[in-house]
């Protein structure tokens, strides 16, 4: 019964659903029914009049399944309410969705990091020529766990395929003594390349015995 109640009403309305967030929709951890009513709300943009009658009537379903939806985002956290006075300085109530932008935008940015995490897997695999095991993925995310940038991981394997090493214990030691250095990005990693090169440069110089050259 509510399925057929919800297909009436996509069908009469003109209820527009991103398909980038239809595809987080789960995620929201609300019913179908409810996701297309927050639909309906977000077509209104961040802000609306809060009018439960109103929103009864365009809407076309009962007074009391509006309040119903209503409390079912507001206990999920994805709408707010707020007062602001409009320009004849009479205060009115404002259904907010700033919360469910807030909450989208979190969504969105730890796919874009699960994503990033899956490509410094593969590079690691393609460079070691072979697929890593369970414990080399737990010493990655381990990594990842220290706040360890996947720009510094990228640094350490560069290192580590120059030496002809493929073995994640030799990276992960890099990456320790580089933490010790205070060492973040690539920028970090080429200073320090360049002063440990101008070290050894000095060494050398220093070392020369020029009594042997006669």
């Amino acid at each position: 019964m509510k399925n057929k109640k919800l297909h009436n009403i996509l069908d009469s309305r003109n209820i527009t659903i991103p398909l980038y967030i239809y595809k987080e929709y789960p995620k929201l951890n609300i019913e179908l029914d409810v996701f297309v009513f927050l639909m309906y709300l977000y077509s209104f943009g961040k802000r609306l009049i809060f009018n439960p009658k109103e929103l009864s009537e365009e809407y076309g379903i009962a007074l009391p399944e509006v309040l119903e939806y209503i409390d079912k985002l507001s206990s999920a956290g994805l709408i707010d309410f707020e007062i602001i006075k409009n320009d004849k300085n009479i205060s009115e109530e404002y259904i907010s969705l700033i919360p469910f932008f807030d909450k989208l935008s979190l969504i969105l940015l730890d796919e874009t990091q699960e994503e990033e995490d899956n490509t410094i897997f593969e590079l690691i695999e393609k460079e070691f020529g072979r697929v890593l095991s369970p414990i080399e993925y737990e010493i990655i995310k381990a990594w990842h766990e220290s706040h360890i940038s996947d720009e510094l991981i990228k640094e350490a394997l560069k290192e580590a395929v120059f030496n002809g090493v493929n073995n994640l214990r030799y990276i992960d030691k890099i990456l320790y003594e580089w933490q010790k250095k205070g060492i973040k990005n690539t920028e970090d990693v080429e200073k320090n390349r360049k002063a440990h090169k101008q070290k050894e440069e000095k060494v050398e110089v220093f070392e020369y015995n020029w009594l042997e050259d006669e």
